[in-house]
């Protein structure tokens, strides 16, 4: 039987899901986190529960009938799952295409309030990036198959929990220069993931549906910008300088060499274009839902791990190196 305040979330343990659960169980809503591994990532995701409002539920593969049944019990369905690479062939379009077909699929014939899915922003014009198309075709097939689906598409979501600001945080600790990929100009419009979070909780408590929403944050900034306010931030100073597109193409596909790319060819293709509010779809600003929180002020919430000294030097005066 459906649960009314009952909502599942798939890829519940990132930055984003996690602070869904929890703000959800924190105003008493009931969350169901699907994961691939409760031993592995179980006790992480119930530590951000309210106590007794949060059910795991581990899926070994994602077929429609294990779909279905997860969603027997639930009246929202919220997907956060994305990749920011391939580790297989193919596999952008199996996890941004594919996957969400299933899911809204699945919203519609489980007849739920709401499928709410979290795509990207500034992937319009980005017709070169396999990651963009795949995001696209996503959005697409999820128009098509469940009309009470909201789409939401944000810009750089960070935190300390991020894989942004602290990879280049982490970098630029250590780095003595960083270098500027199309020299630095490509703008961004970050959102802080608790803004991006009450934007997602207020769309399912006034009930909004069909609609595709770009999810920014209050500033723009530049590439460039935003190293120099994690620099300021981290208490260091780099040489800062743009690096040739022949030179940087080489420099992504030794990257993508490691476990964890730093950067990779299709990541690179994407930085050529800017990541800000396209006039296309509406903004959370547009429908009452502000996204207040400052970059400088949060990064320096947390900056303080990256400087010299790390954390015991929260307090202390570091000089610039």
């Amino acid at each position: 039987m459906k649960n009314q305040d009952s909502i599942l979330i798939f890829g519940s343990s990132g930055q984003i899901g996690k602070s869904l659960i929890r703000k959800f169980t924190k105003d008493n809503y009931r969350v169901i986190a699907v994961t691939r591994s409760i031993h592995r990532k179980g006790y992480q995701i119930k530590t951000q529960s309210n106590y007794g409002y949060l059910e795991l539920k581990e899926i070994n593969s994602f077929n429609e009938e294990s779909i279905l049944k997860l969603m027997e019990s639930a009246s929202i369905c919220i997907n956060l799952i994305g990749i920011l690479y391939e580790k297989k062939k193919n596999q952008f379009d199996l996890v941004h295409s594919d996957l969400p077909s299933l899911l809204s699929k699945a919203a519609s014939k489980s007849s739920l309030k709401q499928f709410i899915h979290l795509s990207a922003l500034g992937i319009e014009l980005a017709t070169d990036s396999k990651y963009a198309m795949s995001k696209l075709k996503g959005e697409k097939k999820i128009r098509q198959n469940f009309s009470k689906s909201v789409i939401l598409k944000p810009s750089i979501v960070y935190s300390v929990d991020d894989n942004f600001t602290t990879n280049f945080m982490g970098l630029l600790s250590i780095l003595p220069f960083m270098p500027l990929y199309y020299k630095g100009k490509t703008k961004f419009t970050p959102i802080h993931v608790s803004d991006l979070v009450n934007i997602i909780f207020t769309i399912v408590q006034k009930k909004i549906t069909g609609e595709t929403i770009e999810c920014v944050g209050p500033e723009v900034f530049t590439f460039k910008e935003i190293i120099l306010k994690i620099l300021k931030s981290i208490k260091k100073r780099r040489i800062l300088f743009p690096l040739p597109l022949t030179l940087a193409k080489l420099n992504a596909k030794i990257f993508e060499l490691m476990p964890k790319p730093l950067l990779t060819v299709d990541q690179l293709k994407l930085l050529k274009y800017d990541n800000v509010i396209s006039t296309k779809y509406k903004t959370n600003f547009d429908i009452n839902m502000e996204a207040n929180k400052k970059f400088e002020d949060e990064i320096n919430l947390y900056s303080f791990n990256w400087t010299s000294g790390g954390q015991f030097s929260k307090n202390k005066t570091n000089k610039i190196n």
